[in-house]
């Protein structure tokens, strides 16, 4: 399953379904679980964990050091779960010292072409980076979040569950989950309502978040007394309880 002109440490621990294609080089510490398939010329460096079933195309680059004048050989690491996509060119880095060490991607994502993981990031599941969508350093994506191309991302900021993003978008505030997003910097212009239809979430789920975003941006209340009146109406409902914990634990404010 690997082909003679690929070069593998000595130390790399791969099961024995991986396939690895011509060229491909993997480093002394990185693990590579069952079912994974790594294409001619890929690398794949540093303390890199792969999951299960993952597709790692031709010329990735998985697990390099971090782009940060900062970090001078410290441990870190990157985890990555099962299933993933990373298409030509993508780029993933390890995590450095100031974000405890790890940079993560989850599982069943889709990393097309150019796109970039910086070191520290927090890379949910089901998430979609379009061609050369990039995340600076320490950015966090939550669950089923899609970046559209050239789509790039400020240090620091999280994009919530659902969001989409247009492509181009420059996004430098935090996004509030479920949202649609664009422009230069973003700014959010309604809501990813096809997005939650297409991932089954119920009609009294949707007319919650839909009253909850016209509190939030449109009702002139104050964001203490808008979240307060969202959680007296739908405190009950899991993803009005996660709308509401995300906008007070944001740490570079809201795009309004």
């Amino acid at each position: 399953m690997i082909h003679p002109t690929a070069i593998i440490a000595p130390g790399a621990r791969l099961h024995p379904t991986v396939t690895v294609g011509p060229y491909a080089v993997i480093g002394e510490n990185v693990i590579i679980g069952a079912g994974t398939t790594v294409a001619s010329h890929a690398v794949i460096e540093g303390k890199t964990e792969i999951g299960c079933d993952n597709r790692i195309f031709q010329f990735s680059s998985i697990g390099a050091v971090p782009q940060d004048l900062k970090f001078s050989g410290e441990d870190s690491s990157l985890i990555i779960g099962d299933r993933n996509h990373f298409r030509e060119f993508v780029t993933v880095h390890l995590g450095t010292q100031d974000g405890l060490g790890i940079t993560r991607v989850g599982s069943d994502c889709l990393l097309m072409a150019y796109s970039h993981v910086a070191h520290d990031c927090v890379v949910g599941n089901h998430v979609i980076m379009a061609n050369a969508a990039t995340l600076a350093g320490h950015v966090q994506v939550d669950d089923y979040a899609i970046l559209g191309g050239l789509c790039a991302v400020h240090q620091f900021t999280r994009i919530g569950s659902y969001v989409m993003a247009s492509g181009g978008s420059m996004i430098a505030q935090d996004i509030v989950p479920y949202c649609l997003v664009q422009g230069d910097r973003a700014k959010t212009v309604g809501l990813n309502l096809v997005g939650l239809k297409r991932r089954g979430f119920s009609e009294e789920t949707i007319a919650a978040i839909r009253k909850s975003y016209r509190l939030l941006f449109r009702s002139g209340l104050r964001l203490e007394a808008a979240l307060d009146q969202i959680m007296a109406e739908f405190g009950d409902i899991p993803e009005i309880i996660y709308f509401v914990d995300f906008i007070k634990g944001s740490q570079r404010g809201l795009a309004r």
